[in-house]
This record gives structure tokens, sequence and C-alpha cells, in this order.
């Protein structure tokens, strides 16, 4: 195996696992608005980010069978914390639900971007989807500004700690 085949393998895993963690974390974030928080357009915006997921999701499923990659062990519990995170994030309102997205979609952007840097000519495909899926998570983030995302006060050391996590889940994600 080349070392270039083992960077996509590791892409693709960690892709993998983060596409399925944000429907996970909209799962989340739709459990809490279909229970006990009342709000139908943060529903609506959260559904259809959550349409976006679930393609990039499918995608890397794919990728994955076909080139018989094995998953992240961790899964399950991305699973777990996804659905805890976007649950709670909506429990402390649209400000704490949409800042949740922005802070995720930050680390996913610049993470994108670095694997867009290093996939070769070979990977053309693989590049041109992570490409597109980079712009559809820039347009998630834009969204959760506009509509109350917000880094001021304690809101700044909600953004660090969904930060670290995120960053955390995909450097286990590469390699286990």
């Amino acid at each position: 195996m080349k070392k270039s085949d083992n960077k996509v393998e590791e892409f693709i895993r960690v892709d993998h696992a983060g596409e399925r963690g944000a429907v996970k974390i909209y799962e989340g974030q739709l459990l809490a608005l279909n229970t006990i928080v009342k709000d139908e357009d943060l529903k609506k915006t959260i559904q259809e980010m959550k349409v976006h997921e679930i393609e990039h999701c499918q995608f890397f499923e794919k990728e994955i069978k076909k080139r018989n990659i094995k998953p992240t062990k961790f899964l399950p519990l991305w699973d777990l914390l996804g659905v805890g995170l976007g649950f709670g994030s909506t429990l402390l309102g649209k400000k704490a639900a949409m800042l949740c997205t922005a802070s995720v979609e930050e680390v996913i952007d610049k993470h994108y971007l670095d694997q867009i840097n290093q996939l070769g000519s070979d990977e053309k495909e693989l590049k041109k989807k992570i490409i597109k899926f980079r712009e559809d998570e820039i347009h998630h983030k834009d969204i959760a500004y506009q509509k109350g995302a917000s880094k001021k006060g304690l809101y700044s050391i909600m953004d660090r700690i969904i930060k670290t996590g995120s960053k955390i889940a995909i450097n286990i994600s590469e390699k286990i």
C-alpha cells in the first residue's frame, strides 16, 4: 500500500464519521425541536441542512464499501455524542443551536481544505466531491450566523468546547 493510499483511506474514514456525526447532531436538534423546543423556522432550517449531510454521508458510505475501508470503531460513540450535542445545544436556545452548526462547520471547512490540498490527480472524483461538500458546509456556517449564532460571552466557551471535541474526533477517526 502506497503512503497516498493510506492517506486517502484516512480521509474517507474520517469524512464518513464526520458526515454521519453531522447527521446525528441535526437529528438531536430535531428531536429537541419536535419534543421540547417549539421553533418551526429553526426546525425548517435544520431539516434543510440535514438533507446535505445525508447526501455527504451516503457518498462516503459508498466509498467505504467500494474501497473496502473499515469505518472508525468509534461510530457508536460519535452517534451518541452527536445526538447529545444537537439535543443539548438546542435546549440552550436558537443562538446555541446555530453556534453548534457554525463551530462544527468552521472546523470542517479547514479540515476539507487540508484534504483538497493533499489529494492528487489520481483522486479527481473524490477531490471534486470534497470541494462540493466543503461549499455546502460553508453555506451551513453562513446560515448559522444569519440565524443568530454568536460567540459573545459564554458562547465563546461553547465554541471552543465544540471545536476541540470536533478536532479530537477527527484525529481519532483518521486512525482507529
